[in-house]
């Protein structure tokens, strides 16, 4: 799938991209300040995701470097025949934001999630970083449950202690990588 980007091409990643995914993902924690596993850690990890049917990766080329990302889950709902997708990461390096790579893979995410049959797309957002939320909110996404105007927010909570992925400690709230309170 080509991008209307000049010069970017949005397309679904393969195990063999593991290692690009691992350093984007491992640059854009340590962007902001996140702990995070290695570059390394992240491929392995992505090296096993990435064969799996619920785990979708796109990349965004500029010429020959990946410039940019976006990692969904999709899994069941019993509110519709089709998956429910969620954006797990979506990350564009800093020389080359604001030139719509984000919007591209945003656009092309969107499109490979209905063509699953998805029947809704969510994304979690910190209430601090009001770029992502403008810039989602441009794409029709929103903060509030459709038709009722109530506040949608997301709660999370560590499962086991001490398991986080191998190389990141555990957040203030204890879930790795997440610093919020």
């Amino acid at each position: 799938m080509t991008s209307d980007v000049p010069g970017a091409d949005v397309r679904q990643a393969t195990a063999a991209d593991a290692p690009t995914v691992g350093r984007l993902l491992h640059d854009f924690n340590t962007e902001f300040d996140t702990p995070t596993p290695s570059a390394q850690d992240f491929a392995a990890r992505f090296g096993e995701l990435l064969g799996r049917g619920d785990v979708l990766v796109l990349l965004a080329d500029h010429g020959d470097e990946a410039v940019g990302m976006a990692y969904l889950t999709l899994r069941p709902t019993p509110y519709g025949q089709g998956p429910l997708a969620e954006l797990e990461e979506l990350y564009v390096v800093p020389k080359l934001r604001g030139q719509g790579i984000g919007s591209a893979l945003i656009t092309a995410a969107l499109e490979r999630v209905r063509a699953r049959d998805a029947i809704e797309m969510r994304i979690n957002v910190d209430e601090i970083d009001t770029d992502a939320r403008r810039f989602y909110e441009r794409h029709g996404f929103a903060s509030t449950v459709p038709g009722t105007g109530s506040r949608m927010l997301c709660y999370l909570r560590e499962l086991e202690e001490g398991r986080p992925m191998p190389g990141t400690p555990p957040g203030p709230t204890g879930y790795p990588g997440h610093n919020d309170a």
